[in-house]
């Protein structure tokens, strides 16, 4: 038994459901909810691969079927046979791949978190970089991206800097960006550096599914909003209105703030967004705790606590130490060229879940 026929029933389960959210977009009334078409929208076009394989599959067998009969009258379809027999393999395993258990929040957008650890003034630096790669690698795949809040650093760069990034498709953006999660350290000559020497520093990077107020509903009697005037580097005063927002979520201690726009309820909304998602998370990872062995393992990919990646500026080396990446393109990769190490890490989770499957 092949391992697409292990599973009939989801299979026909969701190229069921495909059909059934190809009738429901095609109906006026369904776009008049723009959130409800839009999550529907993403629904199908995350099924999409799926039903383009199973078709494919489909097509080769049979096509393999008719130059085998060939084959036994006309020796040049056996030629045909024998390249559509290679291919039929390859259908399957790519079938078993995009059956596997998806992740509930590909078709998520994300709020990007950037904080400057170890190294000081060179860290805060090395995030300003880190936010610039994230803003152009988002340019280049078309997705909207907004600063939820920013706190600057003194000589340049930023201490923490909170972006949102959203789709203006159906294409699911955490499930590109969930696995950038963790530390990010850099070598380099600081600009600080008078002797040429080389420092090693840490930036931490926290990726979260946006969460909609579906997702997760907060109890405005569990918060503490405070709120205060924004500040620039050194303390230079951006405004002089108290218009930055902190807020506290007293059951978890959950704190989150936002001094980038200029209203107090712009900035009390963006530090919403942040906290919703941050709780978001928090349910994920303890329901994850809780789930089996098997489970752990399929997350572990995604754990924020463990050194994930090195950019090495005197060899232009990208390193990404879980999948074993490596790459001498530093500066591409900075330009938001990110595609071929996320592929990376794509590849590799999905050989987990299948391995863990088997």
């Amino acid at each position: 038994m092949s391992s697409t026929d292990a599973t009939p029933e989801r299979l026909s389960g969701l190229l069921a459901e495909h059909a059934a959210l190809e009738t429901e977009l095609a109906d006026p009334a369904v776009h008049a909810d723009a959130a409800r078409a839009r999550r529907l929208g993403r629904r199908y076009a995350q099924l999409a691969p799926l039903v383009q394989t199973k078709r494919a599959l489909d097509a080769v067998r049979d096509d393999l079927t008719a130059a085998r009969e060939l084959a036994d009258e006309d020796a040049s379809f056996a030629a045909e046979a024998a390249a559509l027999e290679q291919r039929v393999p390859e259908l399957e395993e790519r079938l078993r791949e995009l059956l596997l258990p998806k992740d509930p929040d590909d078709d998520k957008d994300v709020i990007l978190e950037i904080k400057a650890g170890e190294g000081g003034a060179e860290s805060a630096l090395f995030a300003g970089d880190l936010l610039r790669m994230y803003l152009r690698y988002a340019e280049r795949r078309g997705w909207a991206t907004e600063v939820l809040d920013a706190v600057p650093a003194d000589l340049g760069g930023y201490k923490d800097v909170s972006i949102a990034i959203k789709s203006r498709t159906d294409e699911g953006i955490w499930s590109r960006l969930k696995f950038e999660g963790g530390v990010h350290r850099v070598q380099r000559v600081p600009v600080t550096e008078s002797q040429g020497r080389i420092h090693t520093s840490a930036v931490g990077v926290l990726v979260l599914p946006e969460a909609e107020e579906v997702d997760v509903t907060v109890d405005p009697n569990d918060l503490r909003i405070d709120v205060f005037r924004s500040s620039g580097p050194g303390g230079q005063s951006v405004n002089t209105t108290d218009s930055a927002v902190r807020i506290t979520h007293l059951p978890t201690g959950i704190v989150v703030s936002s001094q980038n726009e200029k209203s107090q309820l712009q900035n009390r909304e963006s530090a919403l967004r942040v906290l919703r998602s941050r709780l978001l998370a928090a349910a994920r990872e303890e329901a994850a705790a809780a789930a089996s062995d098997q489970r752990r393992s399929q997350v572990r990919t995604v754990d924020r606590s463990e050194r994930v990646r090195t950019y090495n500026f005197p060899e232009s080396r990208i390193s990404d130490h879980r999948v074993g990446f490596k790459a001498h393109n530093l500066d591409q990769v900075l330009d938001g060229e990110l595609d071929p190490v996320i592929d990376a890490l794509t590849r590799a989770h999905a050989a987990e879940l299948l391995a863990a499957g088997s």
